[in-house]
């Protein structure tokens, strides 16, 4: 189901809980919601009003993915960017990095899996900006 946008910065500056496999329903009105907007590229749960550690993307394919409890472990090559949100109006500068290995879940069957996933460039940066979102990081 398609959610409104979240812009109350009480709830976006809250850390989000851990996600669960109960928590498959927020994961699909996560892709529903970010299908909804043009040229979004990522969406956090807490976004549309879930405190929850689910995230969706787009990669470079403009292919949809979702994550429960994602995580930074290793990053390599720090760079000062400006970014923007969904759900703020103004940019700010930021650090982020270029490539960087990523933990996360995967639902498969209705258990959580764990998974690893190395990326670069703009997906590299888009992960850390939903993990941020997670972590009750206003950007």
């Amino acid at each position: 189901m398609i959610k409104e946008l979240v812009t109350d910065e009480e709830l976006l500056s809250t850390p989000c809980e851990p996600a669960t496999a109960e928590d498959a329903d927020v994961a699909q009105d996560l892709l529903d919601t970010l299908e909804s907007i043009e040229d979004a590229a990522c969406l956090a749960a807490n976004q549309i009003g879930v405190a929850k550690a689910v995230i969706v993307y787009k990669n470079e394919k403009d292919r949809a993915h979702v994550m429960f409890n994602p995580g930074m472990k290793r990053a390599l090559r720090p760079y000062r960017t400006e970014e923007g949100c969904l759900t703020r109006e103004d940019t700010v500068k930021v650090t982020r990095y270029d490539q960087a290995t990523f933990t996360y879940q995967e639902l498969v069957d209705g258990v959580l899996i764990p998974r690893k996933k190395e990326c670069r460039g703009w997906t590299a940066q888009i992960l850390q900006h939903m993990i941020d979102h997670c972590n009750g990081k206003l950007v």
